[in-house]
């Protein structure tokens, strides 16, 4: 059994569908049972288009789900109120990302949350079988994470990237490793939001090499690609944010086609449902 957490709303559900779907057709054993947990939110007092994930959305998600394994699950869960108790107009709600990827750091107040959970931001797409990840032992640390590409280089080399991280729940609710992250949320703003108060928030990790959580290159070796935003050098240095679910540029930019048979299943899911 796999259990995984992603955080966000309606806007980035293609990213979501294709981030699911990486992750069952690069499934080694094939049919494995995933349990999948969203937590969404409604902070249109922020912006407009912050609405939770719909019911019509995690309903398609399941079925897609279980179109893989039928014991396999995917539970919405707006955790709006939570969020606005705990971290509402906190000065990380503006930070430079979505405030959703705040919601990973109310995990241990949320109800059923099983121990050990692989927490993914939607830019993911898997490139090999989840288990090389999921199977790392963290029953001594509270999570598991690769370091940041750019990070490692500009920080610390052991600076962490948090859009992938493996969590020992039970470890983390011990140490206090939200309650202490969200706490740093509400007193100060952070260069990195969440990702700053998870790293300063943490007693004991376990460092994974980079294919864990790719954010630059694709290798035949790569786990996980993540499509973070990235500098590129030519035609003049910039950066751009491509992500996953815009096939033509990962064809054009990226020149990758190892996920095409991922692309085919997700058009084919898309076309279905928009024909509903």
């Amino acid at each position: 059994m796999v259990n995984v957490l992603y955080c966000g709303n309606g806007k980035v559900f293609p990213q979501f569908l294709t981030s699911m779907l990486s992750i069952f057709l690069r499934e080694e054993k094939k049919h494995d049972e995933y349990h999948f947990y969203f937590f969404t939110m409604n902070l249109t007092r922020n912006k407009p288009s912050y609405t939770a994930i719909s019911e019509e959305e995690i309903s398609f998600l399941d079925k897609v789900a279980k179109g893989y394994n039928a014991s396999s699950s995917v539970t919405g869960i707006d955790v709006t109120d939570l969020y606005e108790k705990e971290l509402g107009h906190c000065p990380n709600e503006s930070a430079y990302c979505s405030p959703y990827t705040l919601l990973r750091l109310l995990a241990d107040l949320v109800p059923g949350i099983p121990d050990k959970i692989l927490y993914l931001d939607a830019d993911i797409m898997f490139n090999r079988d989840v288990h090389l990840l999921y199977d790392i032992d963290v029953s001594e640390v509270e999570y598991a994470g690769a370091r940041d590409h750019y990070g490692k280089y500009l920080i610390n080399p052991n600076y962490l990237n948090a859009g992938v991280i493996l969590f020992n729940m039970k470890k983390c609710r011990e140490t206090g490793l939200f309650s202490k992250g969200r706490d740093w949320l509400r007193k100060k703003k952070l260069v990195f939001a969440d990702q700053s108060a998870i790293i300063r928030s943490t007693s004991k990790k376990k460092m994974l090499p980079q294919k864990f959580n790719d954010q630059k290159f694709l290798h035949k070796s790569t786990v996980v690609r993540h499509f973070s935003k990235r500098l590129f050098w030519l035609p003049y240095p910039h950066t751009s944010n491509i992500k996953q679910d815009n096939i033509e540029l990962v064809h054009k930019v990226f020149r990758y086609h190892q996920f095409d048979d991922i692309y085919e299943v997700y058009s084919k899911l898309m076309e279905e449902r928009a024909c509903k």
